[in-house]
């Protein structure tokens, strides 16, 4: 039973979870002509599994064919290069070869070829052990053949879902933090929402809670048809030295039950190995394990033996959403104008904003109607990307406060100071900065940064706290 509370939005659509899909689900709905409300249990966006993942633009060649995750990673593609410029968010088009080191996995090319063909990706090249060592000559010697996937991206996986939801609240849209939502309550026409903070009113809600969107469903609706399975990723993150000795993202032959492990250059500069697929019971545990990430750092080096002399920045782990199933989990509550979205693993960086075009499809069956906006204001977020000019390449900047990531204190204040949505916290201000990401893990910086943060946050930087 809701208790009673301040109002705190009275809404078309409410959608709970401040994720990448969240980000994108609302900026969908308030282009659209809805008004919106994002609700995020934390105290700013991208607090969960969206925080980990590899940043890649996917293409879909692997996707599982007529499925709505190929459809909707289709989808998010297309309008992610679409609409990319306009809001400042950087493209690097580094391509990616899926590398075949043993007989067995040269010998399941065919079929990958002919999956992608199915999935419409028909720019797939098989490359001999010379050509692809021609496109990448710091492979190992060791590699048998390759295939080619030439639309393969690597983007920035936080200011992504930032400017979306930027743009949302740029043309209306509203985000609630610090307000994960514990009851709910249906009377025929109208959700009424419990958070900590009061109550949220709206005709639709879309659960976008990832880790916890089962739970979110067992407890405002009673019950849930999927059950999240939790499973960690863990990575390696090599220095910036690392960064001309391959350009393209190279990955592993994939099995049923995962990708694989992935070696990839980043926007910002870095080479990544990774992600592990663990199961694990605890939704929030994205410790990292030496003895895992000492195989990782070999396997990166048996791929690419001119790693072998390079410092490691950091890692890290993050945890998906996986659940019993390996498809999406979208189900409906017809009767009490609810959609979930459940299950979205991986691929979500670039299906969310195909999956916001579903779900202003599924309202639209549900008998919603919105007038979209004519003139929508197109916010531009500001570039981390390591090859496009940063904030320190102009003047003016005030001082280097980060001088690993090359963060100014322009920079800083601008993210604190942000009029429709500030930094909320110190992870907050690191995925919006990239300030503590470098190779001293905030040894240096976090000092000043406590001072510059000073009554921003709700929790006050300790010194020391950046670097653990």
């Amino acid at each position: 039973m809701v208790k009673i509370g301040s109002l705190l939005a009275d809404v078309d659509v409410a959608i709970i979870g401040g994720g990448v899909v969240g980000c994108a689900v609302a900026r969908r709905m308030a282009l659209e002509g809805a008004s919106t409300v994002l609700i995020e249990k934390a105290a700013d966006i991208l607090d969960g599994a969206s925080k980990g993942n590899s940043a890649i633009l996917h293409t879909g060649f692997d996707a599982p064919v007529g499925t709505l995750e190929w459809e909707c990673v289709q989808k998010g593609y297309d309008e992610y290069i679409a609409i990319h410029e306009s809001l400042n968010l950087p493209l690097l088009k580094s391509g990616a070869l899926i590398a075949a080191w043993t007989e067995e996995e040269e010998a399941r090319f065919q079929d990958i070829l002919k999956k992608g063909s199915d999935n419409g990706v028909n720019d797939l090249k098989l490359l001999s052990s010379s050509e692809a060592r021609q496109l990448e000559p710091n492979l190992s010697k060791e590699i048998r053949a390759a295939i080619e996937i030439p639309r393969e991206f690597v983007i920035d996986p936080w200011s992504a879902p930032l400017a979306y939801l930027m743009q949302a609240l740029e043309n209306g849209g509203k985000a609630i933090f610090n307000a994960g939502v514990t009851d709910g309550e249906f009377d025929g026409s109208k959700w009424s929402l419990q958070t900590p903070r009061g109550i949220v009113q709206a005709k639709y809600v879309i659960n976008s809670a990832g880790l916890y969107g089962d739970i979110l469903d067992k407890d405002v609706l009673g019950t849930s048809e999927f059950t999240i399975k939790p499973r960690k990723g863990q990575f390696v993150v090599f220095d910036k030295s690392a960064n001309n000795l391959v350009k393209s993202i190279i990955l592993p032959v994939p099995t049923k039950r995962t990708k694989g492990i992935v070696l990839f250059p980043t926007i910002f500069g870095n080479l990544m190995v990774g992600p592990t697929a663990e199961e694990q019971e605890d939704r929030d545990d994205a410790s990292v394990d030496k003895d895992i990430l000492n195989d990782l750092h070999a396997q990166a080096i048996k791929k690419l033996p001119a790693l072998e002399n390079i410092p490691v920045t950091a890692t890290y782990a993050g945890i998906r959403p996986a659940t019993e199933r390996p498809d999406y989990r979208i189900i409906e509550d017809n009767e009490r104008n609810w959609i979930t979205l459940g299950g979205i693993r991986s691929t979500g960086l670039t299906s969310a904003l195909g999956l916001a075009q579903h779900v202003h499809d599924l309202l639209a069956g549900q008998g919603a109607k919105f007038k979209p906006i004519p003139n929508p204001s197109t916010p531009k977020v500001p570039n981390l990307a390591e090859h496009l000019p940063r904030d320190c390449n102009s003047s003016g900047y005030g001082e280097i406060v980060c001088h690993c990531e090359m963060v100014t204190q322009r920079e800083i204040k601008a993210a604190l100071e942000n009029d429709l949505m500030p930094a909320g916290s110190l992870s907050g201000l690191k995925r919006r900065t990239r300030a503590t990401m470098g190779r001293c893990q905030g040894f240096y910086c976090s000092a000043r940064l406590a001072e510059l943060t000073q009554g921003k946050f709700s929790e006050p930087i300790a010194i020391g706290e950046a670097d653990e």
